[in-house]
């Protein structure tokens, strides 16, 4: 197993550890808040972190399967599992502030450039390493 799916399925049980840790952050603030809930953001994190756990999962299958080198799939993978942990910081740190409005109101870096990068890496990490599978199971 090389390491670019190593660190995938790593990332994985990360994600769905900090999913269970943030579910108790998620009940904590449930309970001791006037109206029972927890800041938007904690909430949005808790789930999140679930996704993204499946989500490096699949990731790490697809590598499985892929025709680049070692270097290539390490770049390719990187990069979208590190916008998914640096998104699920971002909730959980707006959650902590327990800003419930929109965080997008707000132009700036994150809700501008880091968007951009992120949709970017994502998706074009998620193009390559789905192009390598089609390209060794299909071609």
């Amino acid at each position: 197993m090389d390491i670019a799916i190593k660190l995938s399925l790593l990332s994985s049980g990360v994600f769905l550890l900090f999913g269970m840790i943030s579910g108790v952050i998620k009940y904590r603030f449930t309970m001791t808040s006037q109206d029972s809930h927890a800041p938007v953001y904690i909430d949005i994190a808790h789930r999140a972190s679930f996704l993204y756990s499946f989500a490096a999962l699949v990731i790490a299958k697809l590598l499985e399967f892929s025709p680049y080198t070692e270097v290539v799939k390490l770049l390719i993978s990187v990069i979208p599992l590190t916008f998914f942990a640096l998104t699920i910081m971002g909730y959980l740190i707006t959650g902590l502030k327990n800003r419930t409005n929109n965080m997008f109101i707000e132009k700036n870096f994150i809700t501008t450039w880091f968007m951009y990068f992120l949709i970017v890496g994502e998706i074009g990490g998620m193009i390559l390493i789905i192009w390598g599978f089609i390209f060794t199971q299909f071609l």
